[in-house]
């Protein structure tokens, strides 16, 4: 184009086709949705292990059944027994359900007194273990957990180990009224009051 020539002569025309800026709009866009939004659900990933990993609850999981294998009277314990395909939003739901007929005052349908004529009640103080293994559900086993991970090596010599006893626990469910701040603690996995726990262990209430 020479100095003298006008841009905007009549018939020609100015700047960038239309088409040419509507697709440089959409691959802007794609670009956007491409490289931004899937930094942002990274980020939410970032801090996250394993040991700690969100289970992700259904609220629709059908109940699981379950059976009292073994009863400790004189330590308010007892351990329970679920079938082997059971999921952990399945035990999640069994361990909310067990604190809402304590609640209710219907605990003692599904599960023995262990605090009978109790003036705070039927179950004022009860410790229960849930396996999805009936050999880890005998009283060797749950003497071994209720002791917890420090008491002497000699007591119990036959029982399983804790260390192999507590994995094999799936969910755990205590009872103490006296404790007025939290009667009620549920957990998938297992704790002891040390603080020593199970590799899959999640508090749920």
């Amino acid at each position: 184009m020479t100095e003298n020539e006008d841009p905007y002569q009549e018939g020609k025309r100015a700047g960038a086709h239309p088409l040419v800026v509507v697709f440089g709009i959409l691959l802007g866009l794609w670009l956007f949705v491409a490289f931004i939004v899937p930094s942002s659900k990274n980020k939410q990933a970032v801090g996250t292990d394993g040991g700690n990993a969100i289970v992700a609850e259904d609220p629709d999981a059908a109940p699981v059944i379950f059976k009292v294998q073994t009863t400790i009277a004189e330590m308010n314990t007892m351990a329970v027994v679920i079938p082997h395909q059971a999921t952990d939003s399945q035990v999640i739901g069994l361990l909310k359900r067990l604190k809402q007929e304590r609640l209710d005052g219907t605990l003692t349908q599904h599960i023995p007194a262990t605090t009978p004529g109790h003036k705070l009640g039927e179950h004022a103080v009860a410790d229960l273990y849930i396996f999805s293994d009936k050999m880890y559900a005998e009283p060797d086993t749950v003497r071994t957990l209720a002791r917890g991970a420090h008491a002497p090596g000699n007591l119990y010599p036959q029982a399983i180990p804790f260390e192999v006893a507590m994995e094999a626990v799936r969910g755990h469910y205590q009872i103490n009224l006296h404790d007025t701040g939290k009667p009620d603690k549920g957990s998938l996995g297992f704790s002891d009051e040390s603080g020593v726990h199970s590799k899959h262990f999640r508090p749920i209430f």
